[in-house]
């Protein structure tokens, strides 16, 4: 299988080899050296220079690249949108978009092929900074804007950086099989499934963020224990503090408040039993510390747009 990456000036080299490492490493799990081919493919001859100063040599341009093209990935930077107005990089995308089994996007390189077309009524996603700007330019495409990646039929598309490598495997996923996929996430140390499900902003990364570390620990208290009625007051207690300074000092460091980042804390806990088990929402709810399925429900509605029951059709991983 012909895997091409298409690649630009400016790239994060982990775009673009991250996915190619995967994918390496799935075919020597599953005892099949060579089941892939990789091409990086310029749009100009010459060298890339990467965002870290690095030089890569492509294998092709657009003039010369290979035309058995299996799997394409678009592996964007923070200037992609340059290129939307590029007729020759435009008219390669959209033509090999046509015959390409699937097709990937990495970080902004979404932009590209929203402009090619094969985005229109689609659900996509970007690194988070480039969100904006393709729900903008782009109204046609169903913009999911803290997704870590998102595959609408044939065509996945990611955050980036990191999440490149959770679309990879994804991708593995479909050829070989869960085993392989989650035989590669633990060569390379990585959660086949992220703790904080399919958002790029779980809360597992939120309480990463605070200075303080009375206000650290109290966040991971709140994540280990989501079952547990938590108040502010509560909350407070637990990190030894006042309840009028806790509520001011954790709205500073985190940018939320407290009672927001519980609930994201148990939407996020709720994402990963929809996508990974067939408890029902009453369980998922009690489990999670939501009082009822409606109370889950009004969450899910409020922060995600869409209802628990279609959440897990979109993003449940078979067992």
């Amino acid at each position: 299988m012909k895997v091409a990456v298409l690649a630009f000036p400016g790239i994060h080299m982990l775009d673009l080899v991250g996915p190619i490492d995967v994918f390496n490493e799935a075919a020597r799990q599953a005892g099949t050296p060579g089941a892939y081919r990789f091409e990086i493919i310029s749009a100009a001859p010459g060298p890339l220079t990467a965002s870290n100063g690095m030089q890569v040599t492509p294998d092709a341009t657009l003039a010369t690249s290979s035309r058995d093209i299996d799997t394409l990935l678009v592996a964007g930077n923070p200037l992609s949108d340059s290129k939307t107005d590029d007729r020759l990089v435009q008219a390669w995308l959209h033509r090999h978009a046509s015959t390409a089994r699937r097709i990937g996007t990495v970080c902004a390189g979404t932009l590209l092929l929203a402009k090619a077309g094969p985005l229109d009524g689609k659900r996509a996603t970007a690194h988070w900074r480039a969100t904006p700007r393709l729900a903008r330019a782009f109204p046609t495409v169903n913009v999911e804007p803290d997704q870590i990646y998102v595959k609408d039929g044939s065509i996945y598309t990611s955050a980036g950086v990191t999440a490149a490598l959770d679309l990879a495997l994804s991708m593995v996923e479909e050829d070989f099989g869960r085993a392989v996929a989650l035989g590669v996430a633990r060569e390379f140390v990585m959660f086949l499934k992220r703790p904080g499900g399919q958002s790029q902003f779980s809360a597992h990364l939120a309480a990463q963020t605070a200075e303080r570390s009375a206000i650290r620990e109290t966040q991971n208290w709140v994540i280990e224990n989501l079952e547990m009625p938590m108040s502010v007051d509560c909350l407070a207690v637990h990190a030894g503090m006042s309840t009028r300074n806790f509520s001011r000092v954790f709205k500073q460091e985190c940018q939320v408040t407290p009672a927001d980042f519980v609930e994201g804390a148990r939407v996020d806990a709720a994402r990963r039993l929809l996508e990974e088990t067939r408890n029902p929402l009453k369980r998922v709810a009690a489990l999670t510390g939501f009082c009822d399925p409606n109370g889950l429900r009004r969450a899910f509605v409020r922060r995600l747009g869409v209802s628990p029951g279609e959440y897990r059709r979109r993003f449940r991983v078979a067992a």
